[in-house]
């Protein structure tokens, strides 16, 4: 079993690591989510804050034109992180379905390891009732013979 136990910690090793590169791929992904909901949010904000003013005092044209210039920077923003967001859900699928193969590949070791120690198991009760059949077979014998 000592070459199984090398294998079984080789691919458990794995599947740690493919587990934790699943994980920081999904971190990562919820990082450039939460970076599309601030610039979301912050455009938002900028566009009240324009329209507040425009109420309050007027803008010239030119200022105006600037806003206008400065939202169009922000929905460029977006668009770019959400193109950001696409890759990195990408990279997510690929790292679970790694992780999923990784994780296939240590179960079968199990199992196989499980079959080998089943089989051990059987052939060492065989063993343990052949001895036991002759020990009964050899004492049948000299209670026959008279010893």
């Amino acid at each position: 079993m000592g070459q199984l136990d090398t294998v079984i910690r080789v691919e458990q090793n794995r599947e740690d690591k493919a587990a934790q590169a699943y994980q920081m791929a999904q971190q990562t992904l919820n990082q450039q989510r939460q970076k599309l909901a601030s610039l979301q949010q912050y455009r938002l904000d900028y566009l009240r804050n324009l329209q507040q003013n425009g109420k309050q005092g007027g803008l010239d044209a030119r200022d105006y034109h600037q806003h206008l210039q400065f939202v169009a920077k922000l929905d460029k923003a977006c668009e770019q992180q959400n193109q950001v967001i696409s890759r990195a859900s990408l990279v997510v699928d690929q790292r679970r379905q790694q992780y999923l193969q990784q994780q296939k590949r240590r179960k079968a070791v199990d199992l196989l390891i499980e079959k080998r120690q089943h089989e051990a198991a059987v052939a060492s009760n065989r063993r343990e009732q052949d001895q036991l059949d002759e020990f009964a077979a050899q004492r049948f014998l000299r209670a026959k013979s008279g010893y």
